[in-house]
């Protein structure tokens, strides 16, 4: 027996007032196939009650100071289902991202993550064909729609070069990857830290080679601010020797910071 519609939940971080979080929620009321909605929220306001209250969407509030991952957690947390997608507030998804997903998930014998090839939005543009996408797509390119999805060696060399699977894109199977899901003390390389921990657990990572979403890419993100404060350069060296000697970690790094800059512009 497969998963179904009911069970799985898109889980809209919010963070402060972001003016994208209304675009963020009507891609996902647009679903093809329709699931479950939910905003979390560690720094509520206004206007993120507004839009809740407007689209009948339950919103969750956790008390203490933002973070990226008790936030994410709690987020995961406020979902009843064992298909999770935490959904960034300034990112968009194709009608048809539930519809895959639930298709790839169902293809697997022991999923663990379905993840998409994406997009970048810049000044309201779809831009989906740059240097850095290019090298991500190139390193899943293994993985593509369901390729040697089972084997860890695979995965992790797909992810010993760079961060290359999407966060906002990846639809966790909480059954199979236990919680809290992220337990990382990175900042900025939450997620790659945690699909690499993921990935040496038996079962599958889906990889559909489809756009299925759109990244926004603007100087306002918590991405950006990162890499202007040299935080996500220190956590690439030290996510690089998780999986290389340092000073082949260092060299590979090197060319890695030149295809992240753009992200920061």
């Amino acid at each position: 027996m497969g998963f179904a519609a009911t069970d799985h939940t898109f889980a809209v971080c919010a963070y402060k007032e972001s003016p994208y979080l209304r675009e963020c929620v009507l891609s996902l009321l647009a679903q093809t196939v329709s699931t479950n909605i939910l905003i979390a929220t560690s720094t509520p306001t206004d206007a993120t009650r507004a839009i809740a209250d407007e689209f009948g969407i339950p919103l969750f509030i956790r008390d203490g100071e933002p973070g990226i991952c008790d936030d994410w957690n709690f987020a995961v947390s406020c979902a009843s289902t064992p298909l999770v997608t935490i959904a960034h507030q300034d990112d968009t998804y194709k009608p048809e991202y539930a519809e895959r997903m639930l298709a790839g998930v169902n293809s697997c014998k022991h999923p663990l993550l379905y993840f998409t090839n994406y997009a970048e939005l810049r000044d309201g543009s779809e831009v989906s064909k740059n240097r850095l996408l290019a090298i991500k797509r190139m390193l899943l390119a293994p993985l593509k729609d369901g390729r040697f999805s089972s084997s860890i060696f695979v995965r992790r060399r797909a992810l010993s070069i760079g961060s290359s699977i999407c966060c906002p894109s990846v639809t966790m199977v909480l059954p199979n990857v236990g919680v809290p899901v992220f337990v990382s003390s990175f900042k900025s390389n939450l997620d790659w830290d945690t699909w690499d921990r993921l990935s040496r657990l038996n079962g599958d990572y889906y990889y559909d080679s489809k756009i299925l979403m759109c990244h926004r890419v603007h100087d306002g993100s918590e991405t950006s601010r990162l890499i202007k404060n040299d935080v996500r350069t220190l956590e690439d060296v030290k996510m690089l020797e998780h999986f290389w000697p340092k000073p082949l970690a260092r060299l590979i790094n090197h060319f890695y910071a030149a295809g992240q800059a753009s992200n920061a512009s």
